[in-house]
């Protein structure tokens, strides 16, 4: 007898069951784990730097603070905010070890590492204990994750009361003709990038097709403050390609 009830997600534009999507997010990062970097730059045209640097300034890290960085691939928020934190840390979690590897050849890990770790975990189901982090963030990984509410749950958990949470997405644009042009581009010639640079077409349309299934700002804003969250706020980021949302542990 098969389970006809099975709940079913989305894979970019694809329906799939619950149970098979943290296996094919894990092929798709695995696939490109060694291009990571490059890709995002390319895409970006370098802009996601910029975006990662304006989360770090309406972060604003204290020192001392203890971040956890959940989907933290290669390290990027990481290697950040301990930059502007002396005496910060930082756990990097990912749930493929591959992305996490290639973060620990960069340059900045063997200089920070006496303040950082890299384990591998699920956003949903986290390793870690109540209460045991100051800082959650998440940048360009929560689309991914197979039951959103259960993730930002769990960050809530694992925040100390005052703590902060802080996530980084691609989101929608509220001008329509702007967002058809992008749609353009994202459609047409990321898939491409994919394949020339990272040699993986697929893994990057599926990249591109999540983000269109992604909420848009205020209903995630929503989702948060269902979480538990106090003090929700977002703001744009490059016209809404991006957006930043924080709340507070209270």
């Amino acid at each position: 007898m098969t389970d006809d009830t099975q709940a079913t997600t989305h894979f970019g534009f694809q329906t799939v069951n619950e149970g098979e999507k943290a296996g094919m997010v894990h092929g798709v990062f695995s696939r490109v784990a060694s291009k990571y970097d490059i890709m995002n730059d390319v895409m970006s045209a370098g802009i996601h730097r910029v975006w990662k640097d304006a989360m770090m300034d309406w972060l604003a890290p204290r020192p001392g603070q203890r971040l956890l960085d959940v989907a933290g691939g290669t390290g990027d928020v990481a290697f950040r905010f301990l930059r502007r934190a002396p005496g910060a840390t930082a756990t990097v979690c990912d749930m493929t070890e591959s992305m996490l590897v290639e973060g620990q050849k960069r340059a900045e890990a063997e200089s920070l590492a006496g303040q950082l770790d890299w384990v591998v975990g699920d956003a949903m189901a986290l390793p870690f204990a109540d209460a045991s982090f100051d800082v959650y963030t998440i940048s360009f990984g929560i689309r991914n994750v197979t039951r959103v509410q259960d993730a930002l749950a769990e960050a809530f958990r694992v925040l100390r009361p005052g703590g902060r949470l802080m996530v980084l997405e691609f989101s929608q644009l509220p001008n329509p003709a702007l967002q058809w042009a992008y749609d353009r581009y994202s459609f047409n010639v990321i898939p491409v990038m994919g394949q020339v640079i990272a040699g993986d077409r697929d893994s990057y349309q599926y990249l591109v097709e999540s983000i269109r299934k992604f909420p848009d700002q205020e209903s995630f804003a929503a989702m948060i403050r269902q979480a538990g969250f106090g003090q929700v706020k977002y703001r744009n980021l490059t016209m809404g390609v991006a957006a930043l949302h924080s709340g507070w542990k209270i």
